[in-house]
């Protein structure tokens, strides 16, 4: 996978791990994902920062 696919990848699973407490009622595994999600979106925006600065 690609350094830029990190973010995306890191919204999938934190997704998957939310949806996984949800069901199970594992209300830590949840926030896990909620948290792993939230990690996603902050990588895709410094990547897009980085790239609006090196366009710069």
């Amino acid at each position: 996978m690609k350094k830029t696919d990190r973010g995306l990848k890191d919204k999938v699973i934190g997704k998957v791990k939310e949806v996984e407490g949800k069901v199970t009622g594992d209300k830590a595994r949840e926030t896990q994902g909620k948290a792993q999600q939230a990690k996603g979106n902050i990588k895709e925006k410094a990547k897009k920062l980085k790239d609006d600065l090196d366009d710069h």
